[in-house]
């Protein structure tokens, strides 16, 4: 069994102070069992989340910064075939002017319908083909995108930026510039559009940019990409880290431990097997069960580790 718990940590103040306070029994009693072995460090700059690039390794993915082929995983996943194309998501979303900076606002609260997010995508699709890109419908807030721009194209991961300041995320260089254009073109062009006309009188949001993430193609002589039977990877603090609720988060972090972390540390306990790993916004430790001596484990007992000095550090 291998749990893997994105947002473990965040490098938020308030959020290193609820983690001081924070009881996680099971936690760390799956630490003072389980050994460290592999350290994925990183920064708060990265591309890719800590947990993308965990849950890639587990995919057999290529977990390359900003490069992991999520658009054309999900093509597959859905029952498509992605082939040698390169593919990407795009997310319609909403960009807001701070005092001297864009933020986008969270694209899952704009409560975009299928009807208006299919008629956004028909008005600029002509757009994108012009840079030979194909847009295809999968939700409202997602739709995927094939063209040969976004191979080897460094994307961020929606979750970095949802409110963010957006400058250090855009797509970069010679090969971003199509993407950065269209972006300009794009928020003239919905900046008029009647779907927006309407959501605005509705009191709602527009629809006023996109996002691209998730960027790549299948590597060739890659596994399905589907779930491993024994991969868990919960979701329980992620909407809280997101919008920066930390008393929420470390309600739920207090649920996923009597429940995820109570049932690993059973599987442990009765096979003698077990995976964990810890991701935060910067880095992701991983955890194995190993052999140890007798000594090892006596001198476990008296040198507990507390769940928030490992935190901490991710």
């Amino acid at each position: 069994m291998h749990l893997l718990i994105p947002f473990a940590a965040c490098s938020a103040d308030a959020c290193q102070q609820a983690l001081q306070t924070l009881p996680l029994p099971n936690l760390a009693a799956l630490l003072q069992r389980l050994s460290p072995t592999q350290l994925d460090a990183g920064d708060d700059f990265a591309l890719s989340l800590p947990h993308e690039r965990a849950l890639a390794r587990a995919l057999g993915l290529p977990a390359d910064n900003g490069l992991i082929p999520w658009a054309a995983r999900d093509v597959l996943k859905n029952g498509g075939q992605p082939g040698a194309a390169a593919w990407a998501f795009i997310t319609p979303c909403h960009w807001r002017l701070a005092t001297d900076h864009f933020l986008m606002d969270d694209p899952d609260l704009l409560q975009i319908e299928e009807q208006e997010s299919k008629e956004l995508m028909g008005a600029m699709a002509g757009f994108f083909a012009e840079d030979g890109i194909t847009l295809h419908y999968a939700s409202p807030t997602c739709w995927r995108a094939e063209g040969e721009v976004f191979r080897g194209l460094p994307s961020a991961s929606l979750d970095r930026v949802r409110g963010r300041s957006l400058d250090i995320w855009m797509p970069e260089g010679e090969q971003g510039r199509p993407l950065r254009r269209l972006q300009s073109e794009m928020q003239m062009l919905l900046y008029t559009h009647p779907v927006n006309d309407a959501r605005e009188a509705r009191g709602m949001a527009p629809v006023n940019a996109f996002w691209v993430s998730g960027t790549g193609a299948w590597p060739e002589g890659a596994r399905s990409g589907m779930f491993p039977a024994d991969l868990h990877m919960p979701q329980h603090l992620s909407p809280a880290a997101l919008r920066a609720d930390w008393p929420a988060w470390a309600k739920a972090w207090q649920q996923l431990d009597a429940t995820a972390c109570a049932d690993l540390l059973a599987h442990l306990q009765q096979h003698g097997q077990g995976t964990l790993t810890l991701c935060g916004e910067r880095s992701a430790q991983r955890f194995e069960a190993k052999p140890r001596s007798l000594a090892a484990k006596f001198a476990s007992l008296f040198s507990r580790t507390r769940p928030s000095d490992l935190l901490v550090t991710l």
